[in-house]
């Protein structure tokens, strides 16, 4: 089979995805700081609906996805740390993930220990990294305190849940269904509920005794916004790390006094991970929690990488639940 990617050339839904073949020109010898990837395995994340519809611009033509694991099949002139035949995993650098091969800078790139499978790192580097700044650096959770999670039982949001539980955190989890609530609730989480938006801080509230929650991790966005605010204790942290209803509505900051004199983050990852030492690190911890079997990447459903389009729709109607991997095709 031809190496090819996949591309948009206009922003709109998951029919402006399109296959375009690879010239094998263009892969015959990375450049000088590059590794030739062969991927296996590669991960599908909201960011990647937020490219294709143009709610993050980026220039056009584009790649399409950042997330990908494989076997480095070449390196080129000045790479030392990475070889040969080293299986490798990526979350950064220009989309292009979306391939059957590619040449990308090495100091984008993770090496994999033998416990993580290609298809586990390409459905839990992204979203394990992004869970490990969310508590550790950016909300800094401790021991002890009571954290809401929005969007329990989706990708970020079960090893959110997992990751917590395991640090001695109450987590009062938050979902769309109660199917997805009872996944939540086996993943370590205290409290474990599914309700309308309009009635979740009046749970909130009920569960914790009236006082509220300590941090909430919203990825959720704009129809979260309201009861995030209305669930946390005084002086608490929202952090809105995700769009999946579109993003927040600017705000009176007035709303943030009136809400007990609380905090707001908006975070990204690559503001926590700028450079290969950062990302690497990250990286560890995450594979330091699997191996001590605290955190269960869950793969809940995988696809072709030819059906991405059919991907994206079930990931934007909330359909999937875990991670979801594109999986490439053996030549």
């Amino acid at each position: 089979m031809p190496d090819y990617q996949l591309i948009i050339r206009h922003f709109g839904g998951p029919e402006v995805i399109e296959t375009e073949a690879l010239d094998p020109m263009t892969m015959d010898q990375p450049e000088p700081g590059q590794a030739r990837i062969r991927h296996r395995a590669i991960g599908l994340n909201f960011i990647d609906t937020y490219r294709r519809s143009g709610l993050y611009p980026t220039d056009l033509p584009s790649g399409m996805g950042t997330e990908a694991a494989g076997v480095v099949e070449a390196i080129g002139p000045g790479v030392t740390d990475i070889r040969v035949g080293d299986r490798v995993g990526y979350v950064s650098g220009p989309p292009g993930a979306c391939s059957s091969v590619r040449n990308l800078d090495v100091e984008h790139l993770i090496r994999l220990p033998d416990g993580v499978s290609d298809q586990i790192a390409a459905a839990g580097l992204l979203k394990g990294m992004t869970a490990a700044f969310l508590i550790e650096d950016c909300a800094r959770v401790e021991p002890g305190q009571t954290v809401l999670v929005h969007a329990a039982a989706g990708g970020v949001g079960r090893i959110l849940v997992q990751w917590l539980s395991h640090l001695g955190v109450r987590v009062i989890a938050h979902s769309g269904t109660p199917e997805k609530a009872d996944i939540a609730r086996s993943d370590g989480a205290d409290v474990s509920l599914s309700l309308p938006m309009e009635a979740l801080a009046e749970a909130v509230r009920e569960a914790t005794g009236g006082r509220g929650v300590d941090i909430v991790l919203d990825g959720v966005g704009a129809k979260s916004w309201a009861a995030s605010l209305a669930a946390l204790t005084r002086r608490g942290l929202l952090v809105t790390y995700g769009n999946a209803s579109g993003p927040v509505a600017p705000f009176d900051p007035l709303a943030l006094m009136r809400a007990g004199s609380v905090y707001v983050t908006r975070p990204t990852l690559y503001d926590y991970a700028t450079t290969a030492i950062e990302r690497r690190r990250l990286a560890q911890r995450l594979f330091d929690k699997i191996s001590q079997g605290a955190v269960k990447i869950e793969i809940g459903q995988t696809f072709d990488l030819h059906e991405t389009a059919q991907a994206h729709r079930a990931l934007e109607s909330r359909a999937t639940t875990g991670s979801t991997v594109l999986v490439v095709p053996t030549r």
